[in-house]
């Protein structure tokens, strides 16, 4: 049993994802000016955890592997590989509240106006301990159509420069798929006064089989 627990362990490891120019992706992903007015100048760490479980007899031991599933400026992933919540860092100052949103603006597709879709948004985080934030919507992953192309999936980071934050928002469980729609993430941070988005990162996600089962427990 000790030989599977040590197994278990060594599985485990940090990737580190490469750096690149934020706000040149950005505006070359044309997040900027889509539903941003100024690009992010830091970079938001996101690392999409792998879960292994090794079943020995009645006994499960869990290992967390980043592997390689970390969202980089753009790259591709899978609604597969994106469906847990995330690993967030980035950098933050000592005593300081922020907020975190997640966003797809192509929903149904690039085309059109009020096509912005939350998938995530905590408030009130200290630091950068999200699990200590308000959540105002749970996190839900990417399900994007069929037919509707490579999805950008954006995460922002603000800062609340005036501290805590009561918000008047509807709290959204991650069953609530249809209230998600319309959201605009630059009439969001103006309400509330927010700095930034200090951070942000994004990445690209297509349609893929597991979809239709995965919008289903969305309420679509």
């Amino acid at each position: 049993m000790k030989y599977f627990m040590i197994l278990g362990i060594l599985a485990c490891s940090i990737h580190i994802i490469t750096a690149k120019d934020t706000s040149t992706e950005f505006e070359k992903a044309l997040i900027v000016p889509n539903i941003l007015d100024v690009a992010p100048a830091e970079k938001i760490e996101v690392q999409f955890l792998l879960i292994i479980t090794l079943n020995v007899g009645i006994y499960a031991y869990t290992c967390v592997k980043y592997g390689n599933k970390s969202v980089d400026l753009g790259n591709e992933l899978t609604p597969t590989e994106t469906r847990q919540i995330p690993e967030i860092h980035y950098k933050h100052e000592g005593g300081v509240l922020y907020t975190l949103v997640m966003t797809d603006p192509d929903v149904p597709t690039r085309k059109g106006y009020n096509r912005e879709f939350r998938h995530w948004l905590v408030g009130n985080i200290p630091e950068e301990n999200i699990a200590k934030g308000e959540i105002l919507a749970e996190y839900v992953g990417p399900a994007p159509p069929k037919n509707t192309g490579k999805h950008r999936y954006v995460f922002l980071v603000y800062k609340q420069t005036q501290g805590s934050i009561t918000f008047d928002e509807r709290r959204l469980s991650n069953r609530d798929g249809a209230q998600r729609k319309r959201f605009n993430v630059k009439k969001f941070a103006e309400k509330y006064n927010l700095e930034g988005p200090i951070a942000g990162n994004f990445m690209r996600v297509e349609y893929d089989d597991n979809v239709p089962a995965y919008a289903k427990l969305l309420g679509f």
